[in-house]
């Protein structure tokens, strides 16, 4: 299956960069570039995309903006947005990722890091920051402050059972499946399954979204270090 990508960049030599990379993998191809968030949401539509790589400086409709039209678009409800950020400490990245969006990446990252996290990204199996996973969106989230935090995700906590709480525990620490598995002494298709429900129960997009979820309700505790 050919992962399609749409990239949305103001610059265009970032743009021709990242085409050149992405059309040089035999399971991708590059479908469309934007130099803002207004086009990008456009091109969305009307070519059929997997992933769109959004920077979030664009003039005009920013990537933030962009990010949540197609999140809350029925009809993208399959597209996956990877974040392209300069600065990973930055606050727009954790507003981008409660607008929809499936992760992030410093554009500092190796490119097997963005093919990676292309690819990750398209299968909806882990959140994406490949140089600073476990802590970093924790620091983001705890730049909100507890008021910030959302008590009606407190109160959809209750629809999930123990192991499936367990289980979004470890998603908030950044684990893959095969990760969780290892430490929960379980198969990675049951962590799977068990994903799949809390996300479900929880009306959440992706593993993304459950751990904005996780952290917004108290049920992980942000650490700062």
């Amino acid at each position: 299956m050919t992962i399609r990508v749409l990239l949305a960049d103001d610059q265009a030599l970032l743009r021709s960069a990242f085409r050149v990379l992405v059309d040089s993998e035999p399971d991708m191809e590059v479908v469309g570039e934007a130099a803002d968030g207004a086009e990008a949401v456009r091109l969305a539509k009307e070519r059929p995309t997997d992933v769109v790589l959004m920077d979030i400086r664009m003039p005009g409709t920013d990537g933030l903006a962009a990010t949540r039209m197609i999140s809350e678009d029925p009809a993208l409800a399959d597209v996956r947005v990877v974040i392209l950020t300069t600065f990973e400490v930055d606050d727009y990245v954790v507003r981008s990722l409660r607008a929809g969006a499936a992760g992030f990446l410093g554009k500092g990252s190796e490119p097997e890091e963005l093919l990676n996290a292309i690819r990750v990204a398209a299968g909806g199996e882990a959140l994406l920051s490949p140089t600073a996973t476990k802590g970093l969106i924790a620091r983001f989230l705890a730049q909100g402050g507890a008021d910030d935090r959302d008590p009606a995700h407190a109160e959809r906590l209750d629809a999930l059972t123990v192991r499936e709480r367990e289980v979004l525990v470890q998603v908030a620490g950044g684990l893959s499946n095969d990760e969780i598995a290892e430490r929960l002494t379980v198969s990675p298709l049951t962590v799977k399954t068990h994903v799949n429900r809390a996300m479900a129960k929880l009306g959440a997009r992706d593993r993304a979204q459950l751990v904005v979820i996780a952290y917004e309700s108290g049920l992980v505790r942000p650490r700062v270090d």
